[in-house]
């Protein structure tokens, strides 16, 4: 049971939510504009983009104990940076950490052929770059990270190509429409990583892993952050207006006010990091409403109105909206998010 509760930390699942929201957005975008929807697709979809993710998260940690940055890293603050501490903590061995991302891949790729011998042969590409991708965002010798395109790189991948690809498992087409309603979702898994890397600046330039907010230092790095962030929203507001994306789904901008307050907070905490936690946090938060609520969006564009459908997407909708205002008067009263 003990070796249970260590791999649970190493493969950091709270964090799936970068792959849920792009799957499930996909797969709805297929269902509400071509009409297909197939369960059991839907699913392998999922496991095998958790598969990467997870994969990704422990090879991670297998490379930056190998570079000496866990090692040297003493501002990290769990959970959001830093890692999860099971090798330097002596819980895992690097061997056992390397073999549980070589099993995670595997089982990614098996279900990847599989969908490359039913849906179509794009499905290769997918799984060429999303392994590559995993394995090489700190792995030798590409160490994309320490090149300073791993963030464009989990946005590339996190964010449209995941959402592409769940969209092209359901319909066996290609589309661009995916694409364009994926680009917040892809800025704000950007922002995740991004956030959570201030508070490993330190021991990322001990290591030559130059990240943006290494290259930038993190004051500047802060500015960047809040464009990032106002982009995801003028990506939205863009589509919408341009009917790419149905109108409803502008209901994705009631977030914005955490956003705000996330922005304000890295802004003046950029360099203390216990403080910043707020806005890693609120970044996460931010990423799955946001990313919720493209998603009913989508759905209440197809439901006829007040019909038992519309009705069931619209309660979604305004749950959402509510927790996200519950929240932001906890911020704005002094309270951090639970």
């Amino acid at each position: 049971m003990n070796k249970v509760k260590v791999w649970v930390s190493e493969l950091r699942a709270p964090f799936l939510t970068g792959t849920i929201i792009p799957i499930v957005l996909g797969t709805v975008i297929a269902w509400m504009r071509n009409s297909a929807f197939n369960p059991l697709f839907f699913v392998l979809a999922l496991m095998g983009g958790i598969f990467v993710h997870l994969g990704a998260n422990v090879v991670n940690d297998y490379f930056d104990y190998k570079s000496g940055n866990d090692t040297l890293n003493k501002e990290f603050v769990r959970p959001f940076s830093g890692g999860s501490r099971t090798i330097p903590s002596g819980l895992l061995t690097p061997r056992e950490v390397l073999a549980g991302a070589i099993v995670l891949f595997t089982l990614a790729t098996i279900i990847g052929l599989y969908f490359t011998l039913v849906v179509g042969y794009f499905m290769l590409v997918l799984i060429a770059v999303g392994l590559f991708s995993a394995y090489f965002y700190t792995g030798r010798p590409f160490n994309l990270a320490g090149k300073g395109i791993g963030e464009a790189i989990v946005g590339l991948n996190f964010g449209l190509l995941m959402t592409l690809g769940a969209f092209y498992v359901q319909t066996g087409a290609l589309s661009i429409v995916p694409l364009v309603a994926a680009v917040p979702v892809a800025l704000l898994i950007t922002a995740i990583l991004y956030i959570n890397a201030f508070q490993d600046y330190s021991a990322d330039k001990a290591v030559g892993k130059n990240t943006w907010v290494v290259r930038l230092g993190r004051e500047k790095a802060s500015i960047a952050y809040a464009g990032m962030m106002y982009a995801a929203y003028a990506a939205i507001l863009v589509a919408a207006l341009l009917r790419v994306i149905p109108v409803y789904t502008l209901i994705a901008l009631i977030t914005f006010p955490l956003t705000v307050k996330s922005i304000s907070n890295a802004r003046q905490f950029h360099s203390s990091s216990l403080q910043l936690a707020l806005s890693n946090a609120l970044t996460i938060v931010v990423h799955l409403f946001t990313g919720i609520l493209l998603v009913l969006g989508y759905m209440l564009s197809v439901f006829a109105p007040l019909t038992l459908g519309f009705l069931v997407v619209l309660s979604s909708a305004v749950i959402c909206i509510a927790l996200t205002f519950v929240l932001f008067r906890k911020i704005a009263y002094g309270k951090k998010p639970v």
